[in-house]
């Protein structure tokens, strides 16, 4: 059975809105946002514009993930190149391999900044709150920035590869 053109089509606009969202979001977090709370902001302040920053952006970019999922199983399954699952026998199926891989350690990183890092920037704000001292909120908070630059220049390597997959 062969999807309609109609369905392919809105699934790679959907697919490229839920992209834009994704990186764009994480673009002007690495590029932007984060430069800008360095310069402008003192530490207290900081933490809880990231907080609510980044309260607003996991669930954006969490929902865009799923999306690029469905979008992108029903993209792959009609794409001419596809020839199985696992099924490596030509240039558009190790870009879409390695572009899966890619974005898996997205996923990864992802993962570690939404239930790792940021939980303990939230503990660390509290206590400077309170009046607490919280020796390691900045090893934190250069930690959350190092992993955000390191999910953007993954997410470049899978622009990069999907430019590969398309001329392929």
């Amino acid at each position: 059975m062969t999807t309609p053109e109609w369905a392919q089509a809105l699934a790679y606009w959907i697919h490229m809105v839920a992209t834009v969202v994704w990186i764009g979001s994480l673009a002007a977090l690495a590029l932007l946002v984060l430069p800008s709370i360095d310069k402008a902001l003192n530490h207290e302040s900081k933490a809880v514009l990231l907080e609510q920053i980044q309260h607003r952006l996991d669930p954006l970019a969490w929902f865009s993930l799923a999306v690029l999922v469905g979008t992108g199983l029903i993209q792959m399954s009609a794409n001419p190149n596809y020839e199985g699952f696992l099924n490596i026998g030509n240039r558009w199926s190790v870009a879409i391999l390695v572009k899966h891989l890619v974005i898996g350690g997205m996923v990864i990183v992802s993962a570690v900044i939404t239930w790792g890092i940021l939980p303990s920037l939230r503990r660390s704000a509290l206590r400077i709150a309170r009046g607490m001292e919280s020796p390691e909120l900045d090893s934190l908070r250069r930690r959350n920035k190092m992993m955000i630059r390191i999910n953007l220049v993954l997410a470049v390597v899978v622009l990069g590869l999907t430019a590969v997959a398309r001329i392929s």
